[in-house]
């Protein structure tokens, strides 16, 4: 316990100076949201990685891995990367070059101009309120190792975790954001390999019987292609298509995407993308824990004492605790806590940029009697966002107080709605020269209400389908497959007919 709190007091003084470093270079609202596009695409690149493989990656679902085995897997890791990948390589490129010329700071931003709209720009603002599900996750998820590992309780865990993430946040914004998930991110890399490590000795050491039959032994659906039993990827659609549709979907997240804005060229855009290809697909590797916490752990390690129930966000946590001596334990789990650091600064960057350049001062814009000029609307921004920032957490410590049972879900179910509303208008904004305002606003709305009816209604709905509305990536799937794909192709043959009339 003592090396534990060393080590995270040495953690906390080091991405603090980082944070006040971020400071330093942060002369206003502008550099506060997206610096001054002077940024290393290395840097750029860890910084996407560590930001994208959040708390979920790390803490959570190895844990559905657990519980669905390789259906979980194959959605988790190859559907999910190959669709981030393809959806990087479409979109940032163009959307760092029109957000260049269009002096975008954030993707509501540049969808409003885009679609010359103010009124565009302020729904997606509003919309983005959705991150917080996100945020909850994220910090319900440091709760769970802190209290492992530096034997705090929850309520000690949140404020910690709050005041100090949102302390370096309000002071450097994303510098201090980039920098700190650099530091972050190096951390994560080596913490990676060592974990994937273990398991590969408990794959090679594991004799008569082997370790993948072990694993079949104790439910031999853990290792089939579709895990007929599985509690959300249990058929063709859950396992091999929601996990590329909702890959290719999450880049749209306002913290992912606007990484294109950190760097002035294309060419650098490229070189980032080259660096997350190689270290996301490290982090998401970390989900086979699943696989290795069978062979390694008791179940009964993941009962929860108080309750009785079963946790599966326990999984990787007890794992490291049965594979590491305690101090190698301690090093990891610090570094776990600096993976869903990196993910939850780069998400109050965001909303709270967004909220106050998107929402409240396209608002005060709106209604003020008198004439704001442009300065005065950054300085306002700026206030605007410090004061989102501390509104955002106080209310994420009052929901993980009591947080929900199943924080992944929790999480998954606000982050999808987000993406669907922002996935129709940046592919059409774009891929296409002319951008059909209405049709776009209304599958972006029809795309969220069909998204979050089918997760709490599906069942009642349309029990005959065969979908397990239970996992929200199969309602954002198919809210994907049936609202936006079609859209994108109307568009696209509104734009032919208009270059053929032209």
């Amino acid at each position: 316990m003592v090396l534990a709190w060393i080590l995270f007091s040495i953690y906390l003084m080091g991405t603090a100076y980082l944070g006040w470093i971020g400071y330093k270079k942060t002369d206003g609202f502008s550099s506060f949201a997206i610096g001054k596009g002077d940024m290393s695409p290395i840097v750029v690149g860890i910084t996407l990685a560590a930001s994208t493989a959040s708390a979920a990656t790390f803490i959570i679902n190895p844990g559905f891995i657990y519980v669905d085995g390789l259906s979980a897997w194959i959605n988790m890791v190859l559907g999910t990367y190959s669709g981030f990948m393809i959806m990087l390589i479409i979109l940032s490129f163009k959307f760092r070059s029109m957000g260049e010329k269009m002096k975008a700071l954030t993707i509501p931003d540049w969808i409003g101009k885009r679609y010359q709209s103010k009124g565009f720009s302020l729904y997606f603002a509003f919309i983005n309120l959705l991150s917080f599900a996100f945020v909850v996750l994220l910090v319900g998820g440091i709760s769970i190792v802190m209290q492992k590992l530096l034997g705090v309780n929850n309520i000690t865990a949140l404020l910690i975790t709050l005041i100090f993430v949102t302390g370096y946040v309000f002071l450097g914004g994303t510098y201090a954001h980039v920098y700190t998930n650099m530091f972050q991110g190096i951390l994560m890399i080596i913490a990676s390999c060592a974990i994937l490590w273990t398991g590969i000795e408990l794959i090679m050491n594991t004799d008569n019987p082997g370790f993948w039959e072990l694993i079949s032994q104790e439910d031999a659906n853990l290792l089939k292609l579709i895990n007929p039993e599985g509690k959300l990827f249990n058929d063709f659609f859950s396992t091999y298509i929601t996990g590329f549709f909702i890959g290719a979907a999450v880049v749209c997240q306002p913290h992912i995407l606007t990484k294109a804005l950190y760097v002035k060229t294309n060419k650098d855009v490229r070189n980032y993308i080259i660096v997350v290809g190689v270290v996301l697909l490290l982090f998401l590797l970390l989900v086979s824990v699943g696989f290795f916490a069978h062979v390694a752990v008791d179940p009964n390690q993941l009962i929860d004492a108080s309750t009785g129930e079963f946790r599966q966000d326990l999984v990787m946590t007890i794992y490291l605790m049965n594979v590491f001596p305690d101090w190698t334990f301690t090093v990891v789990s610090i570094v776990l806590l600096a993976a869903a650091m990196s993910t939850l600064d780069g998400l109050l960057v965001s909303i709270s940029t967004i909220t106050a350049n998107d929402l409240v001062i396209n608002v005060i814009d709106k209604f003020s009697k008198k004439k704001i000029s442009e300065e005065q609307k950054m300085k306002l921004a700026l206030r605007a966002s410090h004061v989102v920032l501390v509104l955002i957490a106080v209310l994420v410590f009052a929901v993980n107080i009591n947080p929900p049972k199943l924080l992944g879900i929790y999480g998954q179910v606000g982050v999808y709605g987000l993406v669907l509303v922002a996935l129709t208008p940046l592919l059409v904004g774009v891929l296409l020269k002319n951008s059909p305002i209405k049709l776009v606003w209304t599958a972006s709305i029809v795309a969220v209400i069909m998204h979050f009816i089918l997760y709490f209604y599906g069942d009642e709905l349309f029990p005959n389908l065969g979908f397990t509305y239970a996992n929200p990536s199969v309602t954002a799937a198919l809210a994907i497959i049936t609202v936006v794909l079609p859209t994108l192709i109307i568009a696209w043959i509104l734009n032919k007919k208009i270059d053929i009339n032209e």
